[in-house]
C-alpha cells in the first residue's frame, strides 16, 4: 500500500470505522533513523488505533525504530515480511526474510525488549520454491518463540524473481487453508489473514476460524465497506456510517490541513472510490479529480462533488423502491 495509506487516507478511513486498526505505509529503518520523522511518522489523534509498519532486518536498528515509533504514540509496530519489490530485496528485508525466520525472530526479540506496545509480523506463506508447509511453520515458530504478539499472513507466495510487485498480488494462487492449518497449530495465538479479500461477506467467513482479517486494496478502492465494519466485524451495536456521513465528518480535518498548506488533491485522491457502484459515482470522481488540483481548491470542491452525487443516488434508491 505504498503511496496509498498516508495520514490523509487513514484520517478519512477513520471516519468510516472507529474500531479498525489502521496501518501506515511501510517505512524503512534507515528513513526513520536518518529522515524527516514528522513527514514519515506524523499522524493525527483521530487515527487511533494505528500501527506503524517497519521494513528492516537489523535487530539493533529495528529496536531503535520501534522505540521511536512507540514514543511517537503508535499503538502497534509491525514488521513487514511480505513486500516483494526490488527495493526491499536489495535491502534484505520484506518477503526475502521468509528465508531467514531466525533474523525476523531476532528483530522481534530486540523490539520487545524496547517497547511495551504490541510487536507484530506480516508475512507470506513462502517465497519462490519454498514449500509453504514448513516455510510458514518455521516463521511462526520463530517469531512466536521470540514474543511476537500477532502474525498476519498474506495467503499466497511471493516470487522474488520473475514477477513484479503487482503480479505478486494476483498471480501466485491464494491458499487460505494453509493459514487455517497454521491457526490449528497455534489455537491460542493471534493469527490474521490477508490477500484477495474483497467484501465484508468474505471477511466474515474467515472469523470463525481466524482472529482477524486485513483489507488492503478493497478498503482503498471501495472504502464505503468500512462503514459497516464496526457492526459486522466487531459486533458493535452501532449504526452503519454512510458515505455522506463519512464525508461530512472528514471536512473539519480537511479544513485544518488546508490551513496548514496541504493541497486538497492530496486528501481527495483517497476518496475517489467512496461512491463506487452508486449512481453519480462518475460525477463524484470527475469533480474531485478535475477541480481538486486547482491551486486554490478548498472544501467547496468536496461539497460540489457531494451535491452532484447525492441527488442521483437518492433518485436511484427511490426508483428501486418503486420497482
Amino acid at each position: 500500500m505504498m503511496d496509498w495509506t498516508d495520514r490523509h487516507c487513514r484520517a478519512f478511513h477513520r471516519q468510516l470505522s472507529r474500531e479498525a486498526l489502521l496501518y501506515t505505509e511501510m517505512v524503512t529503518t534507515g528513513a526513520v533513523i536518518h529522515g524527516d520523522r514528522e513527514h514519515l511518522l506524523g499522524f493525527s489523534d483521530c487515527e487511533h488505533p494505528i500501527a506503524c509498519q517497519l521494513g528492516g532486518s537489523d535487530p539493533k536498528d529495528m529496536a531503535t525504530c520501534a522505540k521511536i515509533v512507540a514514543d511517537w504514540g503508535y499503538d502497534e509496530v509491525n514488521i513487514n515480511v511480505g513486500c516483494p519489490s526490488d527495493r526491499v530485496q536489495s535491502g534484505s528485508f520484506g518477503a526475502c526474510l521468509m528465508q531467514e525466520p531466525e533474523v525476523v525472530a531476532a528483530c522481534v526479540s530486540a523490539m520487545k525488549a524496547e517497547v511495551s506496545i504490541p510487536v507484530t509480523v506480516k508475512c507470506r506463506i513462502g517465497v519462490d520454491e519454498q514449500d509453504p508447509e514448513p516455510a510458514l511453520d518455521a516463521m511462526a515458530d520463530a517469531v512466536f518463540a521470540a514474543g511476537c504478539d500477532a502474525l498476519w499472513v498474506h495467503a499466497r507466495k511471493a516470487w522474488l524473481k520473475g514477477l513484479s510487485p503487482k503480479e505478486n498480488r494476483d498471480i501466485p494462487p491464494l491458499d487460505y487453508d494453509r493459514v487455517r492449518r497454521l491457526k490449528a497449530r497455534y489455537p491460542d495465538r493471534f493469527i490474521g489473514i490477508n490477500g484477495g479479500i474483497q467484501t465484508l461477506d468474505e471477511a466474515e467467513a474467515f472469523l470463525p476460524d481466524l482472529d482477524g482479517v486485513m483489507l488492503g486494496r478493497a478498503a482503498y478502492h471501495t472504502p464505503q465497506i468500512l462503514g459497516e465494519a464496526d457492526r459486522r466485524l466487531y459486533g458493535r451495536d452501532v449504526e452503519d456510517v454512510s458515505p455522506w456521513q463519512a464525508v461530512e465528518a472528514y471536512l473539519p480535518y480537511v479544513e485544518d490541513q488546508l490551513s496548514k498548506g496541504v493541497k486538497l488533491a492530496r486528501m481527495t485522491r483517497h476518496m475517489l472510490g467512496l461512491f463506487h457502484g452508486r449512481p453519480g459515482a462518475r460525477s463524484w470522481r470527475r469533480i474531485l479529480t478535475v477541480e481538486a488540483i486547482r491551486p486554490d481548491a478548498g472544501i467547496e470542491v468536496i461539497q460540489q462533488a457531494l451535491a452532484a452525487v447525492r441527488p442521483m443516488d437518492l433518485m436511484g434508491e427511490e426508483a428501486g423502491s418503486a420497482a
